[in-house]
């Protein structure tokens, strides 16, 4: 049974959520809280998909969790294969991608190291738009090896986990959407219940169940983005992550540990006008998907809090003032079940 003061203060936070979705800002969002305690709480409104027809949301539709892919597998799988010393995070990326530009052994690309790629500071650009290169994954992953990318500043790179999750691959010996979870997150949603993404002109199609990211869509999965699951996947993972469960108490404090700015092994830390707000502890990790996902998880007050919402649903050129909604969410939360 759900604590009835739960209840109350989870309703006080989803005063913003509902504003935002009165206002057409999103279609629809569901925010799920979750404690060490296990006192859990989803709340969902609006329409998980508004063309062709209108569908409503509920507290199990299952969401693109786009970039959130980055931390809650990625991350996540590299940290369990080094828990069990079969990765080296300070090795660098040609000890497991010996092909990346085989044309010269010398290349920077061949330096960066696994910590490089995680916390992104390596040069990698932060985007390029592979699928316009045709979308046979092989010749793409081909491409994506042995291009020789222009070095940059360090920036927030999806580059760096498409690389990562190659080494996934390599390691584990199988196409990355066959790696399992530990979860039900997964590439390949099963059933109706699925919030719609973007109306996309490449596609010509509303994307529905399938993969909104064009780049994770033409390599048919990769460890950018891609992966589907609901709240309660996400906060039976971030309650994990709170009890050190299927992850090292070693690797919790890891997470925990600045490496380049604000970032850490794979996820943001808490800082000034971050998604989370400002009210979150300095124990707070989170990430952000960019059709309007994101989970935080904060380890001084022990508890996590994920809004998903699919903001890019029928586009993403609107302003759907997601960042501000997050951080009022963020804010609301913690002035709600943070420690007085």
């Amino acid at each position: 049974m759900i604590n009835q003061k739960y209840i109350k203060k989870i309703n006080k936070v989803f005063l913003s959520i509902d504003k935002a979705i009165d206002n057409s800002y999103i279609p629809s969002a569901v925010l799920g809280f979750i404690d060490i305690n296990k006192n859990k709480i989803i709340k969902s409104k609006g329409y998980r998909q508004l063309l062709p027809s209108k569908k409503l949301v509920n507290n199990k539709t299952i969401f693109d969790l786009a970039s959130l892919t980055k931390v809650i597998f990625t991350t996540h799988q590299i940290l369990k294969l080094h828990s069990k010393n079969l990765i080296d995070l300070n090795a660098p990326i040609e000890e497991y991608l010996p092909d990346l530009s085989q044309y010269d052994y010398s290349s920077w690309e061949r330096k960066v190291t696994i910590k490089e790629c995680l916390s992104h500071s390596s040069p990698f650009p932060a985007v390029e738009p592979i699928y316009t290169r045709g979308n046979d994954p092989y010749t793409l992953k081909a491409y994506i090896m042995q291009k020789r990318w222009k070095k940059n500043l360090p920036v927030y790179s999806d580059i760096n986990f498409i690389l990562l999750g190659f080494i996934l691959e390599r390691i584990m010996s199988k196409n990355i959407t066959k790696i399992l979870s530990g979860y039900n997150f997964n590439y390949k949603p099963k059933g109706n219940n699925i919030a719609a993404t973007e109306m996309c002109h490449w596609r010509n199609k509303i994307m529905l169940g399938q993969t909104h990211d064009e780049n994770s869509f033409a390599l048919k999965g990769a460890g950018h983005a891609g992966v589907f699951g609901k709240a309660d996947d996400l906060l039976l993972f971030a309650y994990d992550m709170l009890i050190s469960k299927n992850i090292t108490a070693k690797h919790q404090k890891l997470i925990q540990t600045k490496v380049f700015k604000n970032r850490t092994y794979g996820w943001e830390l808490a800082n000034k006008n971050w998604s989370g707000g400002n009210r979150c502890s300095k124990k707070t990790i989170g990430h952000t998907g960019f059709t309007g996902t994101g989970l935080w998880i904060d380890f001084q007050n022990n508890y996590a809090w994920t809004l998903l919402t699919n903001r890019v649903h029928p586009s993403r050129h609107k302003n759907s003032q997601i960042n501000s909604l997050r951080m009022k969410v963020g804010d609301m939360i913690n002035q709600e079940f943070g420690k007085k």
